[in-house]
């Protein structure tokens, strides 16, 4: 059985959102309350997610940064909490190294990084914590990503950033065993260079690692649709299974159920040539 850390990979894995912060950009102040944030987590695991991924800054363009102290005080009682009533594995979507000591130490078993522990600091912490561990690539940084984003190819230069940044963790101890990348939609990056990067997507899965991919409500789904951020469940299945048919392993979803039930039916098409 093919697994990463907690994880099987066997067959695709939802990772479920859950933004316990007022400013991100689909579900901002949703989530805000312990108890709220605790109900969407139970009805996550409920879907389908294999895992649950607690935020506590948003990194939606132009978000304001928040202290550490605050995006502790956010996310550990909400990991601690999911902890009390699933198995699920919990990832903390942080860029801190402090906030990725404590919520491991809550029960996250699984950092999820924008930075791909590119902070001061960062690297060292997940060598010593040898948690499973999301490298995200990113153009600039949240608060002005979107200004302009420029690439001779985005395809070969998110490929050849993430592979360098896996061999330099590896070489600093993290085991590669460890490693997922992600190759950062809409993170610095156009709508064309987006749909550029999804039909590409193959050349990310030659590094070799799990693939995480993150496509769900993006800003460059509304611009293909014509349709507002509320409006765009059926573009993010779509583009979720586009990925995962391209070699991702791991879907970032906001609709569990919906994409948990597109993926199956897509694992059980492209699988079906090989059981016969």
């Amino acid at each position: 059985m093919l697994r990463l850390g907690p994880v099987n990979l066997e067959s695709p894995a939802v990772m479920g959102v859950l933004n316990v912060t007022p400013d991100s950009f689909s579900d901002g102040g949703r989530y805000s309350t312990i108890d709220i944030a605790l109900r969407r987590a139970e009805q996550m695991a409920d879907e389908g997610a294999a895992i649950i991924d607690v935020g506590g800054e948003s990194t939606r363009p132009g978000a304001r940064a928040v202290s550490e102290q605050e995006e502790l005080d956010r996310v550990l009682p909400v990991i601690e909490a999911v902890r009390r009533v699933t198995d699920h594995p919990v990832s903390i979507d942080t860029s801190k190294p402090g906030v990725m000591r404590e919520a491991v130490a809550a029960g996250a078993s699984i950092i999820n990084d924008v930075y791909a522990l590119q902070a001061d600091g960062a690297l060292q912490a997940a060598v010593e914590l040898q948690q499973p561990v999301c490298l995200m690539h990113m153009q600039g940084e949240p608060r002005t990503m979107q200004k302009q984003p420029q690439y001779d190819d985005v395809v070969a230069e998110v490929t050849q950033f993430l592979r360098e940044r896996v061999a330099q963790c590896v070489e600093a101890g993290l085991d590669r065993g460890l490693i997922i990348v992600d190759p950062g939609f809409g993170f610095g990056k156009s709508p064309a260079h987006n749909v550029a990067l999804l039909a590409g997507l193959g050349h990310v899965t030659e590094i070799g690692v799990p693939v995480l991919v993150g496509l769900s409500r993006k800003s460059t789904l509304g611009k293909i649709t014509g349709k507002d951020v509320s409006q765009l469940m059926s573009a993010s299945v779509a583009a979720a299974v586009l990925a995962f048919q391209q070699g991702a392993q791991i879907i970032r979803a906001h609709d569990v159920a919906e994409t948990v039930d597109a993926l199956r039916v897509a694992a059980a098409v492209m699988n079906s040539g090989s059981s016969q």
